[in-house]
């Protein structure tokens, strides 16, 4: 199965295989600073997965991926990491907490809905895939429905016979007549003319009685598809229903769409997806590492482990649209590891996570380029909010240095955070502008370093007030 990279304006698509590790390294460089192991990491076990694609289909079975912990402090990149390979490679991709699941018998989500979970989100990026295919034919057939609402079509003249039995043909003139007509409204309609004219249209129930379905398993685990079986019980009805023009235009575009695309087709291609390109970030998978205490909240902790492992051995998993194996899914775990460490694990979960990256903490440095050197990066992002409002902000060198060491001060002093710390500050440092902006509309705001000062000193001198607010 080829999988492309997503094209851009600028950019025309690269098949992915053409990607070096080298190359798949300096696109989460756009976005993630630092972290070199974690994305060479990460790089490698894309690459194999391509390499996978080209074997045979006999070897290609046989070959499992390499799975991953990234063992560092939050907010130094981990999901960000994995988030930003899933896109780049268009694979399915679930961010999951491993604490959320519980064993069995307690409260909580069996681990098997992480899997269910990610055939819907298969499903979701297929279908957008496919409407994108289908969008200009579904505009094409809700522009003819609703000029037949707003100029039924006339009947057809009928055919009479003289009676010296000559046919005597209707006038064309009538058909000629309706057609310009419609052609004229046609035009009307695109330019937005017809836009607030109030139309009636047939619009399908969604309304259905309610009823209770007593059983004791989950409602995802029962091989029954609730949205696909209502209709089939209570029928398709409609309603009429006035809405302008141009509301009317967009619900029968949204209903031509869902008529033109192939579901079933788009389910068989969500699941091999998943099977070949899936990966799944298991974050916390710290919080469920230690053995059986006995009592107390630690006493499913190896039981979510055993439970984690056929998952991320191989297995099956009964989904609402079929089985989905789970042999070809990589799976990221993540977790601080402050209390515990890695091989707190039970043994064959450990063996199922060969490759082990440490993420650094983030140092000044780091701070100072996170701010400034990703794509979206926080100064670009508040820039572009207050130019909305026509202030132009600029952040001079010294005022990026002064935030950063703030940061990276707060962060020992307390507890570290990683770059989350920057959002924090830079809400501090930005809140009387923000507060103001409306009323600046036009003007050019500077900030420098004895402006950060201004804003942060106090709170940073009072540890117990930097605690509470930083």
């Amino acid at each position: 199965m080829a999988i492309y990279l997503p094209g851009t304006v600028e950019e025309e698509q690269v098949s992915l295989d053409e990607l070096t590790p080298r190359e798949i390294v300096a696109e989460l460089d756009k976005h993630v600073i630092g972290q070199k192991d974690a994305k060479r990491a990460v790089a490698i076990a894309l690459r194999n997965r391509m390499r996978r694609q080209k074997l045979t289909p006999e070897l290609s079975e046989e070959v499992i991926p390499k799975n991953i912990i990234m063992i560092g402090p939050t907010g130094v990149g981990k999901t960000e990491i994995a988030r930003r390979l899933a896109k780049l490679a268009n694979s399915p991709f679930l961010k999951v907490e491993a604490s959320k699941f519980t064993e069995v018998g307690y409260v909580g989500r069996d681990v098997e809905s992480m899997i269910r979970d990610l055939v819907e989100i298969a499903i979701e990026m297929v279908r957008e895939e496919k409407l994108e295919d289908v969008t200009d034919k579904a505009e094409l057939n809700a522009e003819e429905r609703l000029l037949d609402i707003l100029l039924p079509p006339v009947a057809a003249p009928r055919q009479e016979t003289s009676p010296a039995g000559f046919v005597l043909e209707g006038s064309s003139s009538g058909g000629d007549s309706q057609s310009r007509t419609r052609e004229k409204l046609r035009q009307q309609l695109r330019e937005g003319k017809l836009d607030e004219r109030m139309v009636e249209i047939d619009v399908r129930e969604r309304n259905f009685p309610s009823f209770e379905i007593i059983s004791n398993q989950g409602v995802e685990e029962m091989d029954v598809n609730i949205k696909d079986m209502l209709p089939n019980i209570f029928g398709q009805r409609t309603k009429k229903r006035k809405m302008k023009v141009n509301e009317a235009l967009e619900y029968l575009i949204q209903e031509e769409e869902q008529r033109l695309i192939d579901m079933d087709q788009v389910t068989r291609t969500a699941i091999d997806r998943v099977e070949d390109a899936g990966i799944i970030f298991l974050d916390e998978i710290d919080k469920i590492a230690g053995r059986e205490s006995g009592h107390g909240p630690d006493v499913s902790r190896e039981g979510v482990q055993r439970d984690i492992l056929p998952i991320v051995e191989g297995t099956t998993v009964n989904t609402r649209y079929g089985m989905v194996r789970t042999d070809h899914i990589l799976f990221i775990a993540a977790g601080a590891f402050h209390v515990s460490k890695p091989s707190d694990l039970i043994p064959e979960l450990q063996g199922r996570f060969p490759i082990r990256v440490e993420l650094q903490s983030l140092t000044m440095a780091d701070f100072i380029r996170i701010l400034t050197e990703p794509k979206s990066s926080l100064v670009k992002q508040y820039t572009a909010l207050l130019e909305t409002e026509g202030v132009k902000l600029e952040f001079t060198t010294d005022s990026l240095e002064e935030i950063a060491r703030f940061a990276f001060r707060v962060n020992e002093g307390t507890e570290n955070i990683g770059a989350r710390r920057l959002h924090t500050i830079m809400e501090r440092v930005l809140d009387q502008i923000s507060f103001d902006a409306p009323d600046k509309k036009g003007e050019h705001v500077k900030i420098d370093a004895d402006y950060v000062r201004h804003m942060l000193a106090d709170i940073v001198k009072d540890q117990d007030l930097s605690r509470y607010i930083l």
